[in-house]
């Protein structure tokens, strides 16, 4: 073997009848093991998607702005050129993985990633102090590379909105929101906290994810610390309960939430984002009456049927979803509260 390699701890294991190690690779180690292929050849050619360098500062940013809890998944690569396992103690499996550094690296699996270490590294050197996990096949060839990425990436779901803002601890809009839900106990038994669109057969009303769009309407702009934003996002979604009937009536199980979402627009999403804004202008035009002025909320007639939301929100039955939709629902819940 060349005595010019990169030598890493590995473990050996078996996939489909190939050999592949797992090994712990120095962050910057990354930039110097790994390069893109020409992103002008025809893609039948190439054995991954180009790189979409937009997406770059926004990974690189995660790193940064969350040094102690930032999470990256395992770099897939394939190596074109000697590689040499030289298993160490009694387990056959466990030794140090030589990689000649004339081999040519190349990711089937997280160049986006790679992208992001790199340009991480620039801003904060110390990060080279840290690892992360690369899994690597030996000189798969093209056509298996081509595959690899398919393969990888077939099964890939992204978690929906509502699960995302569910889990994500860091975004304070995120957390008010969950605080929301926490204080409004009705909301709890309202609100799907998984789904984007609710299922036909759920007892659920309205999204997580719609409440998100919502309260980030309601809020936005407003000159409030956190602990301010979420007292008044909490007593803002308070009122406005108070004043949905639907919402009301399917809690207290007078009437199944599926009716309420076949039948009426007070669910929907659009409504819901409706309400954050007018909730947000009410704030910032009326503060010390913004509360009255919601009571006329009981008032509207939400049915779908009902002829005021021919005005472009329904059209032949159904209900359109368009910014131009967002502002006719804006519009008509305005003149009935203003």
């Amino acid at each position: 073997m060349n005595s010019a390699r990169f030598s890493f701890p590995a473990v050996k294991g078996i996939q489909a009848t190939m050999e592949y190690y797992v090994t712990m690779v120095p962050l910057d180690c990354i930039p110097k093991l790994f390069t893109f292929s020409d992103e002008n050849i025809p893609p039948e050619i190439r054995s991954q998607r180009t790189l979409n360098k937009s997406r770059i500062p926004e990974m690189s940013n995660y790193i940064l702005q969350n040094p102690t809890s930032y999470v990256f998944s395992s770099l897939t690569a394939s190596v074109d050129g000697e590689l040499l396992f030289e298993p160490s103690g009694s387990d056959s499996n466990l030794g140090i993985l030589s990689i000649s550094m004339s081999s040519k690296l190349l990711i089937n699996d997280g160049q986006h990633r790679r992208a992001a270490i790199e340009a991480a590294l620039k801003i904060n050197p110390d990060l080279k102090y840290e690892h992360i996990s690369m899994v690597l096949y030996h000189d798969i060839g093209l056509k298996r590379s081509q595959q690899m990425f398919s393969d990888l990436n077939r099964f890939a779901i992204r978690p929906t909105q509502s699960l995302n803002i569910l889990y994500d601890t860091r975004d304070d809009l995120s957390l008010i929101v969950k605080d929301v839900i926490e204080e409004i106990s009705e909301f709890s038994d309202l609100i799907d906290k998984e789904h984007t669109s609710i299922p036909n057969r759920s007892v659920s009303l309205f999204t997580l994810s719609a409440l998100y769009r919502g309260t980030r309407s309601l809020l936005n702009g407003l000159d409030m610390t956190y602990n301010e934003q979420k007292a008044f996002a909490i007593k803002y979604w308070s009122v406005v309960y108070s004043n949905m009937p639907d919402w009301q009536n399917v809690y207290n199980k007078k009437i199944k939430s599926s009716t309420i979402r076949k039948e009426s627009l007070s669910p929907l999403s659009i409504t819901i984002k409706a309400l954050g804004e007018i909730g947000n202008k009410l704030y910032k035009t009326k503060p010390d009456s913004w509360a009255t002025v919601l009571s006329s909320l009981k008032k509207i007639n939400w049915q779908k049927n009902n002829p005021i939301w021919n005005n472009g929100i329904i059209v032949n039955g159904s209900v359109q979803l368009s910014h131009a939709t967002q502002q006719l629902m804006i519009d008509e819940i305005e003149k009935f509260l203003l």
